[in-house]
């Protein structure tokens, strides 16, 4: 049987108390997994210092170069994973037999970490926005007109609690080595093996293993690292964003609420972005906080749900090896039967209309003993008012919603990412100071195409690093 250690700064440690990770179809053990608790995070916390001091004896470009080795070793190495090894396939096998995400999506989420790995040194010239890297690392330096600079990290480490939905979040923590920043992370209970693989090709290019902790175990584990790293990740619903929302020290991912909206002066012409709207709602199984949840016009709602729901609703599960299969299991128990009921609810006053229903061949939820699957769903939503207009869930669904142009911004909340067609200049300008959205397309770009040289979700340097106010006497005169 496989095992997976816990690893504190660099070392295994095996626990009393371990956890099986099964497969999702059939409940087989897949591997015993050791768990740590809150204390033992707190215990090691008080060495944290150490793994930003010693990484900051390494040269960011060094660790650059080792992050570029890392990224092809993630990618196409045999590495160990506990006390066995794991080949890419293996990887992507055993990954989607605890997730239920088809095995193809797995290998494509590993090429998004490795092309982030792969081109680190672009990835922090544009996070940096081309400040020597060396100021980074001595706490100051020059700019090119002479003025001094000094910048200050808030955290010896990373803090990051992670989920199992979608392996693609982890781009997100992957520049902080080449920071000289520690990592500590509580991986998800079912997708334990992307931050592990990681460590391991870490290791084999060259990094030191004590800048890297990961501690499987329950959720007292998640608290104590939220508690003890001056600066967290953390990945959860709605709840946790509001939580954590006004916690400078935490900087919370979840649902992305992303949208499209056609302007007034496109939506006559709808029919050519029916497959950008499929596209971005289907993509990665619909599992990613960058798929549209929401589609706004101002007119010919009712017209544009259906043709989305004629290419989306056709769609049934396959078998998670199945190179075609399109559609991610829900592996927590219950999870889908509430999504099903929850849109059920919305559906039942009658003024929101489930488009997919007339091209489906059965139900929306497809229930097996052990996990289920949730069919596309397109439903057209007549106001912004009408229920289901402003949700999100973890498979391919989107409202589409009729809004006039002029109260989209208004109406449509919080957006992570926001795809505009228009030319509409006067509303582009709306658009572009708009506070409630954070990343901006404006034209034909799919909602998950994302350009890694632009932040996502908030800069990752501004969120370590404080640039503060630094001065020095002139040398005494002779």
């Amino acid at each position: 049987m496989l095992e997976i250690p816990v690893i504190r700064w660099g070392k295994k440690y095996e626990s009393m108390e371990k956890s099986e990770v099964v497969h999702f179809e059939t409940g087989e053990p897949m591997a015993l997994v050791h768990q740590a608790n809150g204390g033992l995070v707190k215990v090691d916390m008080r060495k944290a210092q150490a793994a930003r001091d010693r990484l900051r004896e390494i040269p960011i470009d060094d660790l650059i170069a080792i992050c570029e080795k890392a990224g092809d070793l993630y990618l196409n190495a045999e590495l160990p994973m506990g006390n066995g090894t794991q080949t890419p396939e293996e990887f992507c096998k055993i990954q989607s037999a605890t997730t239920g995400l088809p095995e193809h999506m797995c290998a494509s989420n590993m090429k998004k970490n490795a092309f982030v790995l792969s081109n680190m040194r672009d990835i922090l010239d544009s996070m940096t926005r081309g400040l020597p890297f060396d100021v980074l690392t001595k706490g100051y330096g020059e700019e090119d007109r002479g003025v001094t600079l000094s910048y200050q990290a808030y955290s010896p480490v990373l803090g990051a609690v992670l989920p199992s939905n979608s392996p693609g979040v982890h781009t997100l923590w992957l520049p902080v080595i080449a920071l000289q920043v520690g990592l500590v992370l509580k991986p998800g209970s079912s997708e334990i093996w992307t931050p592990f693989r990681i460590y391991e090709a870490f290791v084999a290019a060259g990094l030191p293993a004590e800048v890297f902790s990961i501690y499987p175990g329950p959720t007292d584990v998640g608290a104590a690292i939220l508690d003890t790293c001056k600066r967290s990740m953390i990945f959860g619903g709605q709840q946790t964003i509001d939580l954590y929302a006004h916690n400078p020290n935490v900087q919370p991912h979840g649902p992305g609420f992303s949208k499209i909206l056609l302007g007034d002066d496109k939506v006559d012409d709808w029919e050519k972005y029916v497959d950008l709207m499929a596209d971005s709602i289907f993509a990665n199984g619909g599992r990613s906080c960058i798929n549209a949840s929401g589609v706004w016009v101002s007119r010919h709602g009712k017209e544009i749900a259906d043709a989305i729901a004629k290419k989306l609703g056709p769609v049934a599960p396959l078998p998670a090896t199945d190179p075609k299969s399109a559609l991610a299991a829900s592996t927590l128990e219950g999870a889908a039967q509430a999504m099903n009921s929850a849109i059920e609810d919305g559906l039942a006053s009658g003024e929101t209309i489930d488009a997919t229903a007339p091209y489906r061949d059965g139900d929306r939820l497809v229930e097996q003993e052990r996990y289920s699957h949730l069919r596309p769903t397109v439903v057209y939503c007549p106001s912004p008012d009408a229920p289901l207009a402003k949700t999100e869930y973890m498979f391919p669904f989107a409202s589409v919603v009729e809004c006039p142009q002029d109260k989209m911004i208004k109406e449509m909340g919080t957006t992570l990412i926001c795809t505009a067609i228009t030319e509409d200049e006067k509303w582009s300008q709306q658009l572009l100071d708009a506070t409630n959205i954070d990343r901006l397309n404006i034209g034909e770009v799919k909602t998950m195409a994302i350009n890694w040289l632009q932040p996502h979700e908030g800069n990752l340097i501004e969120f370590l690093f404080r640039n503060r106010a630094y001065q020095t006497s002139p040398p005494a005169a002779h």
